[in-house]
């Protein structure tokens, strides 16, 4: 059984080896070109994913117990579903992968329909282009409230540490894959979004027409869009003519501080 030390090394790991390959891959074939510059984009969801990570240990020193550690702490108290029921772990793991994945897209969806949520959620939407860095570009706001959520999930389905360990690599590395500005062939990307979110079915997600930022809320598996009826393969002006980003916006979401900010402007 990982403890808390290894889990984090794990996941950070397997999360920067990734974050590499794909800004790589989108280095060596670009899907669309960029509108803005790329090292002032990379400056500021950056910096937010900095921020994030120190709000996240603000979190722990308030409550020490996140996702891998609040799984060990319910496993250790026999709260939760899991806790009391004796599946095997290879079932147990398909189950909280399904049933963590729906969450996540159940919580994405409502952040586009509740709209004190979407103030916090379009920081990421503000994006003028879309590429691996994008995946990491969300408010501490967002980060806090998913965690919470994540944390009060784990301690109801009572999960092993191990189930929560690859769930976490599994969400990370889809997220940062289906984000990407990668090339893809298009037979490999049909069969591939049969299961798995990819980057031609995400950046439907990220187009300034509200009928398409509304579709396809998937991170990692395609399978709740095709259930929900929120899926759309293809943007109205194709891949290569679609702009992204939010209506209103202008080239001010590469600024760190504006980025900070959105959520209290009236736009």
């Amino acid at each position: 059984m990982p403890d808390l030390e290894s889990s984090i090394v794990i996941r950070l790991t397997v999360f920067l080896s990734l974050f590499i390959l794909f800004a790589l891959l989108e280095w060596i074939r670009p899907r669309r070109a960029y509108v803005q510059s790329r090292p002032s984009r990379w400056k500021t969801n950056l910096g937010l994913t900095l921020l994030n990570t120190l709000t996240l240990r603000i979190y722990a020193l308030a409550l020490p117990l996140l996702a891998v550690g609040a799984a060990l702490d319910a496993q250790s108290k026999s709260w939760g579903l899991f806790n009391n029921l004796n599946w095997t772990p290879l079932l147990e793991l398909l189950l909280i992968v399904l049933i963590l994945d729906f969450a996540i897209w159940l919580q994405h969806m409502l952040t586009h329909k509740i709209p004190l949520l979407w103030r916090i959620h379009r920081v990421h939407h503000a994006d003028c282009d879309m590429d691996v860095s994008t995946a990491v570009r969300f408010h501490p706001m967002e980060i806090f409230l998913s965690m919470t959520l994540k944390i009060g999930l784990v301690y109801l389905l009572g999960p092993s540490a191990l189930a929560i360990i690859c769930f976490e690599i599994l969400l990370n590395g889809t997220t940062l894959f289906n984000h990407s500005n990668v090339r893809i062939p298009p037979l490999f990307d049909h069969l591939l979004r049969i299961i798995l979110v990819t980057p031609d079915m995400h950046r439907v997600h990220h187009s300034i027409r509200r009928s398409e930022h509304d579709r396809n809320f998937g991170f990692s598996l395609s399978i709740w869009d095709r259930i929900f009826g929120t899926y759309q393969s293809q943007p109205e002006n194709g891949h290569d003519d679609m702009i992204i980003g939010l209506e209103w916006q202008d080239d001010r979401s590469s600024r760190l501080t504006w980025s900070l900010l959105l959520p209290f402007r009236h736009n």
